[in-house]
């Protein structure tokens, strides 16, 4: 049926399913233009639009997961309660396969004078599930949320950070099909994200289907198999993360909008609060020539050794921002100490293969296979490559030339 969320599915094998969808909102000159439009017959309404999306197409398999991309204002949230029912489509068909949890607004369903308690009940309700159901989860929502005594207090008395970790633990308990997360990755503490990524990771590993929007570009390539770039409300690209990734980054670098949109991290005043953060970034030298070597000195203190999958990135970017090579730890397969207290690791490049100009290094400290930043550089140090001209470019790609003679047989 015609801009229905429970709309028949084509494709028997996809557990989300999103064909020619459009969506257009109504645009209103004033408060007043808004208030007549509701008064007139629907034919007389306002006949100006906005196009929020325009002919969206989407199909995921069942186990996948699916990035969203796209700069603000591209149709992300839209996409999204679409998907989650809030929203009805202009045009176009939608179907979701299986109980579906969603982390964007987080405990927007809550009612601020029901207790902790009430609101679990009320919201794994909305979720799809019986009170039986909730009975039997309800230890484990509760340690999970870790809110204390709280729980059974009014949630209109709860801090942020307690009203995040309650929302959280209900959606990721209802055990869904599918999971659609907006940003929630950059909710709460440090600690708390990094306990809502294992258990987003094994909802993953049954099987479940991920749809997961994020503006850091190396969260999508990451975490995802594959991505959908939106612009305008269209879908610009859609294939491997990866791949469709780089060319969002690529595109926006030359539009001149942005000059990194991979990394951001939580800016804290007391970096002992941190598990474990960078101490300091040194060059082992400022000005080199091509192909000559570079070794960056890095140093990090841990402060709690029980943090697991701690790695390190070093990006080499150009002044403009452009993301020329970023190698990580984890990627490499080098393993970090992680105990207790201060260390040291080398990173070194033998033929620095960049040609003449200034580039400056960022270092990043990094768990959960990058997912998490705990600690981030931005223009840690710089380094100038000189040399006469012999090329242009950015890097040097070896190669040769082959003069071929138009008298050879």
């Amino acid at each position: 049926m015609n801009g229905s969320h429970n709309a028949t599915r084509a494709d028997p094998d996809a557990a989300i399913e999103m064909l020619a969808v459009t969506k257009d909102y109504p645009v209103y000159s004033s408060p007043r233009e808004r208030l007549m439009s509701l008064l007139k017959p629907s034919g007389d309404r306002a006949r100006r639009t906005f196009r929020a999306l325009d002919g969206v197409n989407l199909v995921v398999p069942r186990g996948e997961t699916v990035g969203i991309i796209g700069r603000n204002g591209a149709g992300k949230s839209t996409l999204l309660q679409i998907l989650c029912g809030t929203v009805q489509p202009t045009s176009g068909t939608v179907a979701i396969r299986g109980r579906f949890a969603a982390l964007l607004e987080l405990g927007a369903g809550f009612n601020p004078d029901f207790s902790g308690r009430d609101n679990v009940y009320l919201s794994a309700s909305l979720l799809g599930l019986g009170r039986k159901e909730v009975d039997e989860k309800l230890e484990a929502i509760i340690a999970f949320a870790d809110i204390g005594d709280f729980f059974d207090r009014p949630v209109k008395t709860y801090s942020s950070g307690m009203y995040v970790r309650l929302a959280f633990s209900v959606a990721i308990h209802t055990e869904p099909d599918v999971l659609i997360i907006d940003e929630a990755l950059s909710v709460g503490d440090i600690r708390f994200q990094m306990k809502c990524l294992a258990r987003i990771e094994q909802i993953r590993a049954r099987g479940a289907t991920i749809l997961f929007v994020s503006h850091s570009l190396e969260q999508v390539k990451r975490f995802c198999q594959t991505a959908l770039w939106l612009e305008g409300g269209k879908v610009k690209l859609h294939g491997e993360a990866s791949f469709v990734a780089d060319r969002f980054r690529d595109y926006e670098l030359g539009r001149e909008l942005a000059t990194d949109a991979a990394v951001v991290c939580r800016e804290l005043p007391d970096a002992e609060r941190l598990p474990a953060h960078l101490e300091t970034v040194a060059l082992s030298t400022d000005m080199l020539a091509p192909f000559e070597p570079l070794s960056v000195d890095i140093s990090y203190t841990v402060t709690d050794e029980s943090i697991q999958g701690l790695l390190l990135g070093v990006a080499i970017k150009g002044m403009d921002g452009l993301h020329i090579f970023g190698p990580n730890t984890y990627l490499e397969r080098v393993s970090i100490p992680t105990s207790r207290g201060s260390h040291r690791v080398t990173y070194h490049i033998p033929s620095m293969p960049l040609l003449t100009g200034t580039y400056r290094v960022d270092v990043g400290l990094f768990t959960d296979k990058g997912l998490v930043c705990l600690d981030y550089l931005t223009e840690a140090s710089a380094f100038t490559v000189a040399a006469p001209y012999f090329s242009e470019g950015v890097v040097y790609i070896p190669h040769e030339w082959k003069v071929h003679d138009p008298d050879a047989a």
